[in-house]
């Protein structure tokens, strides 16, 4: 069968071989949803590789990895496929070769831009940049609030319309459009899904954890996942509150420390800053072998602009009376649209994806479990 790439025809290659050896198929959903195959379409190929949690177990457990001739090297493969994935499904289709140079020095230097961009801003407006605010408006001192909506509303509205629309390009390319079996099923589907992505289910290498590069399972990659992922919707969830405060309640910021968005963005923010530290510090652990060396700088980017959001959302809390108020404001807001303006082009996108392959895999779990019943 042709393939569009090479690491597609080298995942074909690996995939029958391990549909001939099954002896991994207990270690996660990978090699199930392998094993109601006998071809791999590329379709089929870029499902499997975001269906797999890169734990790197079955690499481990193989018998055929390298230095064997077969050379199977599946977490490694995947992880190719599911990164070039990325760049296929962007869009516009225009803006798919900033996957290629989404890496950490770019996201420091675009969010360094906007930082000044914003002090330059402050400065034109004659706000009192380096003195304390503590007058009720605080924050809207230096950036009326409409401002802040102008410049950030866009830019949010932007990332969700384009990962929108990458998603649907993934979801019709993994076959799913068969997945027509009810509303009621789909949902079903869905919230299996739901758990699975939400609980990390399959991020325990069947059952151990994650390997390392000394083959151990002391990661805790699940743990780090639970509390950047978490952390991040917690975050999110400060932000909506303070939203609907402002505009339904008129109440503006800053809030006391008691009040809900404060004390739903500290507590995001600890976990953002303590997940993304754990997940970097597993990530340079990592058996070199099994990863995808030529994305790397994508995947620490990402972990950058998580934890400084974390980061500057926290000091920005702690010192917003003091004279650094002005300065930490800017940098925060730099980083945020940061993560907005790169969150389609970088590896934000995984999530969204893993979770739809997971509804796929729930699906064919089922139509599985209803043959073998019939």
């Amino acid at each position: 069968m042709e393939h569009k790439t090479a690491a597609l025809a080298e995942a074909d290659r690996l995939m029958t071989v391990c549909n001939s050896c099954r002896y991994c198929e207990g270690l996660c959903a990978v090699f199930p949803a392998m094993e109601m195959r006998r071809s791999f379409a590329d379709g089929d190929l870029t499902y499997l590789a975001n269906l797999c949690h890169n734990c790197t177990a079955c690499y481990h457990d193989c018998q055929f990895a390298p230095p064997h001739e077969f050379a199977v090297n599946v977490p490694k493969v995947l992880a190719e496929v599911r990164n070039d994935s990325y760049a296929q499904y962007a869009w516009p289709a225009a803006l798919r070769p900033v996957f290629r140079r989404n890496g950490l020095w770019i996201g420091l230097a675009c969010a360094a831009l906007v930082t000044l961009f914003l002090i330059g801003t402050f400065l034109w407006n004659g706000a009192e940049m380096f003195s304390a605010h503590t007058a009720p408006e605080n924050f809207y001192a230096l950036m009326p609030h409409n401002v802040m909506v102008a410049l950030f509303g866009p830019a949010f509205l932007f990332a969700i319309l384009a990962i929108t629309m990458g998603a649907r390009a993934f979801w019709r390319d993994i076959s799913a459009r068969d997945m027509g079996d009810g509303a009621g099923q789909a949902g079903i589907d869905h919230a299996r899904a739901g758990h699975d992505a939400g609980a990390l289910t399959y991020l325990d290498g069947g059952g151990d954890g994650c390997m390392n590069a000394d083959e151990q399972t002391s990661d805790n990659r699940k743990l780090w996942h639970h509390l950047t992922f978490y952390g991040f919707l917690l975050c999110f969830a400060s932000t909506s509150t303070g939203t609907l405060y402002h505009y339904l309640l008129g109440r503006e910021a800053p809030y006391p420390w008691w009040d809900l968005p404060v004390v739903l963005g500290t507590v995001g923010g600890i976990g953002l800053v303590a997940g993304t530290l754990g997940l970097l510090r597993a990530k340079l652990r990592q058996y070199r072998d099994v990863r995808d060396e030529t994305r790397f700088g994508m995947d620490t980017a990402f972990i950058a602009m998580l934890f400084a959001t974390g980061l500057t959302g926290l000091l920005l809390l702690v010192l917003r009376a003091t004279p650094a108020m002005g300065v930490l404001l800017a940098v925060h807001l730099g980083v945020v649209m940061t993560l907005f303006l790169t969150a389609p082009y970088g590896k934000f996108v995984h999530g969204i994806y893993r979770y739809l392959a997971l509804a796929r895999y729930a699906r064919e779990r089922r139509g599985a479990l209803g043959a073998q019943h019939a």
